[in-house]
């Protein structure tokens, strides 16, 4: 097992109550170069014992099932565990008030058995980022002058996340005159230089294919570009292909990108946040797009969160799109706000005709028609980014509690 920056301290522990959570368990921090002699037998109890004659690991996953007073145990973790441990809690209890205490208490996340590997690997990842982005001074600025790299993922599909990216490239080479990139990273589904009515070609798949032959040269050679001063990266693979891409591919990819060019527009997949977790790392400013349902309410959630793990110093940017007038929605603003703990920044109205009309012109919205009201909406978020403003604060409380604390 790779040690951590202290030389007597591991980077990863678990200690669990059952075979079939080891088993779940193993494949995962294999992944992440993790030995599988990492996972003990025991639960909590076994990792307060152990934790008492020698240091805790930098990360730390117990098993609550077979405590008969969890809250006492973790008390007692506590007491033994080095400051600044990540710990995951995995039980049965599911319980909202005690899922509260947990996060506020410092517990990385709770998970609730029955576990699947999504569930589970998901949570793995996260916190292994949160572990890697721990040394981030999470109380400075971007500073205003600084060039952009914006993120921009969506709650769900079709919430129109690609949409707002394509714009934003488009709005910053044209009427901000910027050089620009536009990195699609969905490799066999991206649609971001079909609204420039062109087809992006092999240029990502070449660059994470061939990650030593990329530079400045190679991106110049790769991209396709309807404007001078935009470039689109991306790619339609084809489906037979697969989608795992090293990390390390794409991460020098983006750093060519930023060296390159004045603005760099990331469209990330949330599927991608599976094996890339830390990819919002390199953002100074990341965009939620979501409708106004309960099912993005919960995953708005958990992206703030994660986000807020993996990209301290980044600004997050919430943006509701569709947005239908009075009580047509499944969810009021208001209601989500206080769901999420974090204000909606822009938003946008349902306008069908305005994007349809743009889709057929084969150009994005903003460059026939920007001063529709959904135009306006898109820019006052653009601007808002370019200046720097801070936009509204997310909160940390769990998200259990904070989807469902009005029950």
């Amino acid at each position: 097992m790779a040690s951590s920056n202290s030389a007597d301290r591991e980077v990863f522990g678990a200690y669990v109550s059952d075979d079939s959570t080891s088993q779940m368990l193993v494949p995962i921090i294999q992944q992440l170069g993790w030995k599988p002699e990492s996972v003990f037998k025991g639960g909590i109890a076994a990792a307060v014992r152990s934790h008492g004659a020698m240091k805790s690991p930098e990360f730390l996953l117990v098993d609550v099932s077979e405590s008969a007073n969890p809250r006492s145990d973790i008390n007692e973790l506590a007491e033994v565990c080095e400051p600044g441990t990540v710990v995951v809690v995995i039980g049965t209890t599911n319980d909202v008030t005690f899922y509260r205490e947990l996060i506020q208490s410092g517990i990385q996340d709770y998970l609730v058995k029955p576990l699947t590997p999504e569930i589970l690997g998901e949570a793995i990842y996260s916190a292994e980022a949160a572990l890697r982005a721990g040394d981030i001074d999470s109380g400075s600025e971007v500073p205003l002058d600084v060039d952009k790299c914006i993120m921009f993922v969506g709650a769900r599909g079709g919430v129109g996340s690609s949409t707002l990216a394509a714009n934003a490239a488009w709005y910053y080479a044209q009427d901000k005159s910027k050089t620009v990139a536009l990195l699609d990273l969905d490799l066999q589904f991206g649609v971001d230089a079909m609204q420039f009515d062109m087809e992006p070609g092999r240029g990502l798949a070449d660059a994470l294919d061939n990650p030593n032959r990329v530079d400045s040269l190679f991106i110049e050679r790769a991209v396709v570009k309807p404007l001078e001063n935009l470039s689109i990266l991306g790619s339609e693979s084809p489906l037979g292909d697969p989608v795992m891409v090293d990390p390390t591919a794409i991460n020098h990819l983006i750093d060519i990108l930023k060296d390159s060019y004045d603005t760099v527009i990331i469209d990330v997949p949330r599927s991608m946040l599976a094996y890339q977790p830390a990819i919002f790392s390199a953002g100074t400013d990341v965009v939620l797009t979501s409708d106004l349902t309960l099912t993005s309410a919960r995953d708005i959630i958990r992206l703030l969160a994660h986000v807020g793990n993996v990209a301290p110093n980044a600004r997050t940017h919430i943006v509701t799109n569709k947005t239908l007038t009075g009580p047509l929605n499944e969810v009021e603003p208001s209601d989500f706000e206080a769901s999420v703990e974090h204000r909606i920044d822009v938003s946008l109205p349902v306008d069908t005709k305005t994007a349809t009309l743009a889709a057929k012109k084969g150009e994005v919205l903003l460059n026939s028609f920007g001063t529709s009201k959904l135009g306006s909406g898109i820019k006052g978020l653009l601007d808002t980014i370019a200046g720097g403003a801070v936009t509204g604060e997310s909160g940390n409380k769990g998200l259990l509690g904070k989807l469902l604390g009005k029950g």
